[in-house]
């Protein structure tokens, strides 16, 4: 028999893995083909649903055009195969009819049609595997296609399928990596790359930083040049423009590493013509470049849940893969370089701006004499609830400002994203007015502490 499953927006069916292809240990999982895009991953028994009890109620759910279409191939997978069970085989078969008749110990199906499920989005349907519970996930990418995500504007945006790094089970590229820059992000970075198997060299203008990746199986690189000569691909991730061009132009930097076939990705958050020059620079002595900034926080970054926006090179934005799965839970190919740089800078204008709001609203509570924590309360049972609303305002709640993203990063993402809406002639007030209040805050010598303390230019 051939057992057809669905999780959230996908359809699956269980066949049989490579010969040479291990099942992940210590867990119950099914090996599948994803139908529409014919991907094929682990997947454990307690994520999947029987395709036909659910087919209707998930229709119902779903309205997406992947979706429809990825039942269009189920349906027309069984029409052709009926009557022709007999000579198909799956594996475990005694196990799937367990499953199917509900009789396996301790198993319950996911919740139905009654218990909404959530982030049903078909763009992403491997995100979702990942992230909808995200404890008992056991995924891992075999083939490695991108997704092609259209939209409504008739832009495209490309994401990488198997980006994901809470897995568990990531088969690491053979290419030597390089890494410089160890801050917030790039720690956190660094410690996913090696935990996945990767081979690492790192570099950081503070030397002692590295001493804790060294133990952790990192080779020490003694200059930027050093590591990009001695590494195939070599991802950068400093502070701001000037360090990114410091990092490339100056004394043993990248750019004096670069020979032919050198691969350079910037995962700095810069402006869109610092990104293109240093694109220009690298391409120009025979190099390959990727930018590909971040969006999380440090927190983020340490579980490997990072977004990453990239540009460029788009094969060797394929080539990142398994270090993109490794520190990200997906990745988006925004086509030529710069468009990462801009895509990047809107994203922490919302954020910064959010932020800015957020204090704004704490403070006015308290000086009409209303509880801050009941609008934290309101506010997290309403539309805006969110664990970035949750843990900013129980962190000001708490005086705790120790930096998760730093104030004086996110003020310079704003001014940058003022300048490239200026640079096409386009308003953009709430930024500029949420700069200025950031602007006061570093005033106030708050510039090493967390961008939520953003809220001390209210009360001060």
């Amino acid at each position: 028999m051939v057992c057809f499953l669905t999780f959230i927006s996908n359809h699956l069916q269980i066949v049989n893995p490579p010969k040479d292809l291990k099942k992940p240990r210590g867990k119950k999982c099914f090996f599948v083909k994803f139908f529409g895009t014919e991907d094929h991953a682990w997947i454990k028994v307690e994520q999947l649903k029987p395709y036909h009890p659910h087919k209707e109620e998930m229709i119902k759910i779903n309205k997406g055009k992947r979706f429809q279409q990825a039942v269009d191939a189920v349906e027309e997978f069984l029409r052709k195969t009926k009557g022709k069970d007999q000579d198909l085989t799956i594996p475990e078969s005694s196990t799937v009819k367990r499953v199917m008749t509900g009789t396996v110990a301790g198993f319950k199906w996911p919740p139905s049609v009654s218990e909404p499920v959530k982030d049903s989005d078909p763009h992403f349907h491997h995100f979702l595997l990942s992230q909808t519970e995200k404890p008992a996930v056991c995924y891992q990418a075999i083939t490695k296609k991108l997704k092609v995500c259209e939209e409504e504007t008739g832009s495209t945006s490309i994401q990488a399928a198997d980006s994901t790094a809470v897995n568990g089970s990531i088969t690491p590229t053979d290419k030597k990596i390089g890494f410089l820059g160890l801050g917030l992000m790039g720690s956190g970075i660094v410690s996913n790359l090696l935990k996945m198997g990767h081979t690492v060299t790192v570099w950081n203008r503070t030397a002692e930083k590295c001493d804790l990746f060294i133990q952790e199986g990192a080779r020490l690189g003694r200059t930027p040049a050093e590591v990009v000569s001695t590494c195939d691909i070599t991802f950068a991730c400093v502070s701001d423009p000037k360090a990114a061009k410091d990092l490339v132009l100056g004394p043993s930097g990248v750019l004096q590493g670069i020979r032919p076939g050198k691969c350079y990705v910037d995962m700095s958050t810069v402006d869109a013509d610092t990104v293109t020059e240093l694109a220009q620079v690298i391409v120009s002595r025979g190099g390959r470049f990727l930018e590909a900034p971040v969006s999380g926080n440090q927190q983020l970054s340490n579980d490997g849940m990072l977004v990453i926006l990239a540009a460029g090179d788009r094969g060797l934005y394929e080539d990142c893969s398994s270090c993109f799965q490794a520190m990200g839970k997906t990745s988006f190919f925004l086509g030529e370089v710069g468009n990462a740089a801009k895509m990047m800078l809107i994203v922490n204008m919302v954020q910064g701006s959010f932020m800015a709001t957020i204090a704004e609203g704490l403070t006015l509570a308290q000086v009409t004499g209303q509880s801050q924590q009941t609008l934290l309360d309101i506010l997290n049972q309403g539309q805006l609830a969110s664990i970035f609303l949750d843990q900013k305002c129980q962190n000001i709640l708490q005086g705790n400002f120790k930096p998760d993203f730093y104030l004086k990063y996110i003020q310079k993402d704003l001014r940058l994203a003022i300048a490239l809406g200026d640079s096409v002639n386009h308003p953009t007030p709430m930024a500029a007015a949420a700069n200025e209040v950031y602007k006061r805050a570093k005033a106030l010598d708050q510039s090493d502490n967390d961008m939520s303390a953003v809220y001390r230019a209210y009360i001060h």
